[in-house]
């Protein structure tokens, strides 16, 4: 068999700089290409932080481009409160020496599917709206892909940003609600998986799962401790340990801020992990729909699973999952490239 062959559209932050560093850790993951688009932080800064992590997972010539920096219709929201000022915590990335690429995050997700049909799978871990004007320009990608995850949603479950909404649909829904849309009838194999807030919160990365990672790794003891003081850095000699742990801290002392413990929900891993097959996941058919009028539900992602809409499946949503698996991987991918690498 083949590489795994992904195309990544990205807003790094935390979670989606923990997959980023994943997917450079596995072997058998072809990166075609990282897209950027402002979420979590800006644009810019979202492709400074991949192209800084690339070069310190030792992965050279992977494009990286910048997308859209704003969403379709509302105004652009970023959320440094719950990521840092640069999108990766307390962790600090020396600059890369590649640059980012001249061409737009559309020419890249357009011509590498035409060019590679069936052989591309597409993984997005931050708002659609790259994804929804790449539709725009190509409407045949939902065929001309492999396959597409996303993080990204809430159904039947609490949101992270609004009491209804998760935070990539809510950032720009008119995005999500285009790429719905379009794989509405598609074959069941050509519809999006999608991982939402209720299968990616059950991803609780704890101060132990770091602890291993570091052993695991050859780099000793890396313990992080609610009783530390906010904003202490990792002297832990193993760069990548290090830049994880500063990064991870950040997000677990956010997490505590708002009541969920001293922990943090890796959602952007688990669908990195959905994306390489790594991950075992039960997924439901569905037709969703986003909500775009309602101040009071704006962003809200509605599945209808019982066919109330009696309109297409488009979408296979995550049901079910295993954490500690997630985790025990993560932690035997990355432990080696941290040996190597850092």
């Amino acid at each position: 068999m083949g590489p795994t062959r992904l195309l990544l559209d990205v807003d790094t932050g935390i979670d989606d700089a923990v997959a980023l560093l994943y997917l450079c850790a596995v072997p058998e993951v072809r990166l075609e290409g990282i897209t950027c688009t402002a979420g979590n932080v800006d644009a810019a800064q979202v492709a400074a932080n991949n192209l800084a992590l690339l070069e310190l997972a030792g992965q050279s010539g992977v494009e990286v481009a910048i997308g859209s920096e704003v969403p379709l219709v509302v105004p652009l929201v970023t959320t440094e409160e719950t990521h840092g000022d640069q999108g990766v915590g307390y962790a600090v990335l020396p600059a890369a020496r590649q640059q980012v690429s001249d061409r737009s995050a559309v020419e890249v997700w357009v011509e590498a599917a035409r060019a590679n049909p069936g052989e591309i799978t597409g993984l997005i871990t931050g708002p659609l709206t790259n994804f929804a004007l790449a539709l725009r320009a190509e409407p045949r990608l939902p065929m001309l892909l492999k396959g597409l995850v996303i993080m990204g949603g809430a159904f039947n479950y609490p949101g992270n940003t609004t009491p209804v909404a998760e935070w990539n649909i809510h950032v720009d829904p008119h995005a999500a609600k285009e790429v719905f849309a379009a794989y509405r009838g598609l074959p069941a194999d050509r519809l999006p998986v999608v991982c939402a807030l209720e299968s990616t919160e059950r991803i609780e990365c704890r101060p132990e799962h770091l602890e291993r990672l570091s052993q695991a790794a050859g780099a000793g003891a890396e313990l992080l401790s609610p009783a530390d003081p906010e904003g202490l850095r990792s002297t832990n000699p193993n760069r990548i340990i290090a830049c994880v742990s500063d990064a991870l801290r950040f997000y677990m002392e956010f997490h505590r801020r708002y009541d969920q413990g001293y922990l943090a929900h890796l959602h952007d891993l688990f669908a990195a992990m959905i994306a390489t097959g790594e991950a075992t996941a039960t997924t439901r058919p569905a037709t969703v729909d986003v909500e775009t009028d309602s101040p009071l539900t704006f962003g809200q992602t509605i599945g209808d699973f019982a066919g109330f809409w009696k309109q297409p499946h488009n979408a296979r949503v995550v049901t079910a999952n295993e954490p500690e698996r997630v985790f025990e991987t993560l932690i035997d991918r990355l432990a080696r490239l941290a040996a190597e690498r850092g």
